[in-house]
């Protein structure tokens, strides 16, 4: 069985048209959508895209779609992160905020396990850096021996204790690499290839404007514009899970 796994759209539509293009192409048995679909500019778009494939689309809650169902579409007196929240749920209707509830965080597909975070939390934060009995720790109630998430926006495929290896899919949306792309997964008879698609990010930028969506250049920075050095990003977010020393200005957005 092929399964492409998805994480970490973040609204961006055309990343995600591009990489759906490489599967009309390179067809495939299924699709994970693994989390934060959402939050970003063209939310409702991205997930009609990914509704209307042939392919069965299987669902995972991540925590964009988490803190999109926390929030008040009324409200005003929040803070950047809040915001994009907000404006996430003020663009979903009443169908697709129905449909976001009900995705878990967790689920099996052919013996493999598909989460956004780790399996127990879709907020947690596993990273290249993650202390090895850490991350042995968060899976430790895994009985599969493939666990697939996203979250940080970083590839990397880990072994824990010879008995589970853990793979990040990466950011189809906004990735922290090397360089701008969609990046991505297929899961083909349980064998992770990691996957990188090159589209026209300043055609995507200018399309993604279009929406009104404020919080687009703090989302783009260290990503698709002026991507970071992807040790700082590691490093900034093991800081930001109390593993790690401060490695100074923030420039990526929380994730």
């Amino acid at each position: 069985m092929r399964v492409a796994v998805l994480a970490d759209v973040h609204a961006n539509a055309p990343a995600l048209r591009a990489v759906l293009d490489e599967l009309d192409s390179d067809p495939v048995d299924a699709i994970v959508a693994a989390g934060d679909l959402v939050s970003g500019p063209l939310n409702a778009e991205v997930l009609d895209l990914l509704s209307s494939r042939s392919e069965p689309v299987h669902w995972v809650r991540g925590n964009g779609e988490s803190d999109a169902l926390e929030a008040d579409p009324g409200r005003t007196d929040a803070s950047s992160t809040q915001d994009s929240a907000i404006w996430t749920a003020a663009s979903l209707d009443e169908r697709w905020r129905d449909e976001l509830r009900s995705w878990p965080i967790s689920l099996c597909l052919d013996d493999v396990r598909f989460c956004h975070g780790t399996p127990r939390d879709e907020h947690e934060i596993i990273t290249r850096a993650t202390p090895d009995e850490i991350l042995a720790e968060a899976l430790s109630e895994v009985t599969e021996s493939l666990v697939v998430g996203g979250h940080t926006h970083q590839q990397m495929v880990r072994r824990v204790d010879d008995r589970i290896t853990y793979v990040n899919a990466g950011s189809v949306g906004f990735p922290y690499e090397d360089a701008p792309g969609a990046y991505w997964l297929i899961v083909a008879d349980g064998h992770p290839e990691l996957r990188r698609t090159s589209y026209d990010v300043e055609a995507a930028l200018r399309e993604m404007r279009t929406a009104g969506f404020t919080g687009l250049d703090e989302l783009v920075d260290g990503s698709l514009v002026n991507p970071a050095d992807p040790a700082w990003v590691t490093a900034f977010f093991e800081h930001t899970a109390g593993r790690g020393e401060d490695p100074g200005e923030q420039r990526p957005r929380p994730v």
